[in-house]
């Protein structure tokens, strides 16, 4: 098969590819909003009749929400299945848009050209490079490289409520070698990146309570113990003078980077100039996590951990001399590799227990508790695919991590036990879920020819 002729073939109808994209994103798809369930029939009615001109066998399935969309196309080994969503978040503000968000333009930018509409980037734009470049793939060598099976969900910006149910009743449909993932993006404009490392997500809310009601901090101060005292001692502690968390059994699990990865990240650049620049784009200059630790390491591959708020006491104008009968927090955990987001809550809570002095009790109310998800860059296809990337672009592709979470990842390993390649070329102010939304065409050109390339070598 001739990949020359395909990224040629690309080259050349991409403002058929473009016109392809803007008429999914006109289509109003918000899925968290019932007023426009109808446009969601219609993105998913779309994208069936879209699959099914590329010869795919292909339906619209139903679900307690919107519907699924599942295809399946081609022969062969391996069996590729490619994830997406069709759904959109809401556009409001409304007023803060340049253009109608769902009117796509493309404009130039200082930066290049790009696409501005809602659901640029997240996700119809990175969706439709894969489909654009299998298109390519059947339109000059007559068929694709091996099976693939597309399945596009449109509630992933309300949730995914269906999305596991669904998984479960048709697993033996949607299983396959390796899932591919496009919702993610590139580690700079000219630097793609295959997102391996991901972390999970632990989330506490304590409030300490002490004497039953408000107290005068004239007649009970000194006297009376202040939970917001309390409190702040049991957070402070949290962290020790090298930035490294303090709950016992914390960092069990917590692997060492493979030399091979600490290099393609050493590779990107010296890590005390990209700490300070990327710090600085917030008004900040010291890295506060582990101090042995660079930048990279600390928000791609190390666990957190995090006061997202607090509160207690009189906050209001002016000033009151209260003594608070309750104080309260918010603490979040982002883990990596093998640790256990049930343990980390139980050494959180004895932890916070055991710093309790007389009179103060606790109330714990627990918000999630997600593992990471690591995959198994070992596999032949990661390599094949990090190759053809690096083929594509400027510099090299990277094995790279991600300080947030994406679960439907660690779903694909959960309930169809296949590992999951995450690949997209989203760049960091393309606005997603903000106004302005917008991909850059260089991003769809080149991920559309990204995606041919790795259809073509991962063998």
């Amino acid at each position: 098969m001739d990949i020359q002729a395909t990224l040629d073939h690309i080259d050349q109808t991409l403002p058929q590819s473009l016109e392809r994209l803007s008429e999914l994103l006109r289509i109003q798809s918000i899925s968290t909003d019932p007023d426009y369930a109808d446009h969601c029939q219609t993105a998913a009615d779309w994208l069936v009749a879209d699959l099914a001109s590329l010869g795919a066998e292909v339906s619209k399935r139903p679900t307690p929400g919107h519907p699924m969309v599942v295809g399946h196309i081609g022969d062969g080994a391996p069996h590729l299945l490619f994830y997406g969503h069709y759904d959109v978040q809401p556009v409001d503000p409304l007023e803060l848009w340049n253009s109608d968000p769902f009117d796509p333009q493309i404009e130039d930018t200082p930066n290049g050209r790009v696409i501005r509409a809602r659901g640029a980037s997240d996700d119809k734009g990175q969706l439709m490079t894969f489909v654009e470049a299998c298109r390519a793939w059947i339109a000059t060598n007559g068929k694709l490289p091996c099976k693939i099976t597309f399945f596009f969900e449109g509630e992933e910006e309300s949730g995914s409520p269906s999305l596991i149910p669904f998984m479960k009743d048709n697993a033996a449909e949607l299983k396959a070698d390796v899932a591919l993932i496009c919702d993610t993006g590139m580690y700079d404009a000219q630097t793609p990146s295959i997102t391996t490392m991901l972390r999970g997500l632990l989330g506490e809310e304590l409030t300490i309570t002490g004497p039953d009601r408000d107290l005068h901090s004239g007649m009970f101060g000194g006297i009376a113990m202040n939970p917001i005292r309390v409190l702040t001692k049991v957070l402070a502690g949290l962290h020790d003078d090298t930035g490294r968390v303090t709950l016992p059994g914390f960092y069990d699990g917590v692997p060492e980077l493979p030399a091979e990865v600490r290099e393609q990240w050493m590779a990107l650049g010296d890590p005390t100039e990209m700490a300070r620049d990327f710090l600085g784009a917030v008004g900040l200059s010291q890295p506060a996590g582990e101090n042995t630790r660079t930048g990279l390491e600390m928000i791609w591959s190390r666990p957190t951990c995090d006061v997202n708020g607090i509160w207690g006491g009189y906050t209001g104008a002016g000033f009151k001399t209260v003594l608070p009968s309750q104080a309260s927090a918010k603490v979040s955990f982002r883990l990596v590799g093998g640790q256990d987001p049930h343990a980390i809550r139980e050494a959180f809570r004895a932890y916070v227990r055991a710093a309790l002095p007389a009179d103060c009790t606790v109330d714990f109310h627990g918000h999630g508790a997600s593992p990471a998800a690591t995959m198994d860059t070992s596999s032949p296809l990661f390599e094949a695919a990090r190759q053809a990337l690096t083929d594509e672009w400027p510099n090299p592709a990277v094995f790279a991590g991600c300080g947030g979470s994406i679960p439907i990842a660690g779903y694909f390993g959960d309930y169809l036990d296949m590992p999951a390649m995450l690949i997209g070329f989203a760049q960091d102010d393309d606005a997603i879920h903000s106004p302005n939304e917008k991909y850059g065409v260089e991003s769809f050109h080149k991920g559309i020819r990204s995606w041919a390339r790795v259809l073509g070598a991962v063998k």
